[in-house]
């Protein structure tokens, strides 16, 4: 009979992870919801990422996505300490879903041991700690010593995103602290990072030379960084071609360096609407 771990990962939907590193590093993956026109879908189990454009564009309103019920977690929780197991639950940044609020809620009513964090970040940039947690997991390493180094790769993570509309950010409420930034025209194009657990603006124009422009500084400045770029990961939105142009310039820049393209999360999608994309990477 197979020992089990000492510690398990478990984290949200809001994640970029192929299927094959969800089942080679044993992550438990809690689904978000998104409500389309009365319609309620589970993220990953009754739509796909692909599916979830197609209904946004067609929808009349903009869609409603929820974090996971407490229950949920809870379940969650007490069946993977049921075998005398701790759990690391790994989540996305606060600032856009009280999913991590829940987990913090579940893991106080849980009888077993139940450690949570908000990781600052989601999508690729959040894989990066959790994909990190889960090999130092299998490797039998303490929780202190994974907490410690998911903490170092936040702290040298970056995610920047290209915003070609702005109209989801403003209905859903995601731009209020950059309300000084942004014109009342939603016209314009949007760079944004996220830092410190925020949605940051760094540059607005019009037109899609705003976009490239960006894209072609972002790689000079992250080929003069100090430390060697560990992984990298593109997430796009809708807008595959602009997505695979991003990445084909980032794959010449990096050659050696393992990059990930695939669409971001209906969740994320929500938030920043069709077109969108962003860039993640992090360093040693």
């Amino acid at each position: 009979m197979v020992k089990a771990l000492a510690i398990k990962i478990v984290t949200d939907s809001s994640i970029q992870l192929t299927e094959a590193e969800i089942r080679d590093n044993d992550i438990t993956v809690i689904p978000l919801t998104i409500m389309i026109d009365s319609t309620v879908y589970t993220d990953g189990e009754t739509i796909t990422r692909e599916e979830f454009m197609t209904k946004m564009a067609a929808s009349s309103a903009l869609p409603k996505t929820s974090q996971p019920a407490i229950g949920t977690f809870l379940d969650t929780y007490s069946a993977l300490t049921a075998d005398g197991s701790q759990v690391l639950s790994i989540h996305m940044l606060e600032a856009i879903s009280g999913t991590v609020n829940s987990a913090r809620q579940a893991a106080d009513m849980c009888t077993g041991s139940v450690t949570v964090v908000d990781c600052d970040f989601t999508d690729r940039a959040m894989a990066f700690q959790v994909l990190a947690a889960a090999k130092m997991a299998q490797a039998g390493k303490p929780l202190a010593d994974i907490l410690t180094r998911i903490n170092e790769i936040r702290d040298h993570t970056t995610l920047v995103m290209g915003v070609s509309t702005l109209e989801n950010l403003v209905k859903g409420g995601r731009l209020s602290k950059a309300a000084g930034f942004v014109s009342s025209l939603l016209n314009i194009k949007l760079i944004l990072q996220v830092k410190d657990g925020q949605l940051t603006p760094l540059q607005k124009g019009r037109g899609m030379k705003t976009i490239h422009r960006f894209v072609d500084n972002h790689i000079e400045e992250m080929k003069k960084l100090p430390a060697a770029i560990q992984a990298i990961g593109v997430s796009y939105a809708g807008g595959l071609d602009l997505a695979q142009g991003v990445a084909d310039k980032l794959k010449a820049a990096f050659p050696s360096v393992a990059l990930l393209l695939r669409p971001t999360d209906p969740v994320i999608a929500t938030h920043t609407g069709a077109g969108a994309f962003a860039i993640t990477y992090f360093t040693d």
